[in-house]
């Protein structure tokens, strides 16, 4: 896969993810939901989680695969 593939792709999702991010925060308004500090926590909790999980795989790099084991 190229660079310009991965380019456009990230730039796709990540607006999406921002979009969504929004949405989110769209959440906040008090005249429209009951919502408390539990159920708020746990929805930012649970998105830093898959955040740090993602750049976590972008930091891994795959070690020598076609390197023989030896002794």
């Amino acid at each position: 896969m190229s660079s310009e593939k991965f380019k456009e792709l990230a730039e796709k999702r990540v607006n999406n993810a921002i979009k969504n991010i929004n949405l989110i925060g769209n959440l906040a308004n008090p005249n429209s939901y009951k919502y408390n500090d539990e159920q708020v926590n746990k929805i930012f909790g649970v998105l830093k989680k898959e955040l740090e999980t993602a750049q976590m795989k972008f930091k891994a790099r795959p070690q020598d695969v076609n390197k023989l084991f030896t002794l």
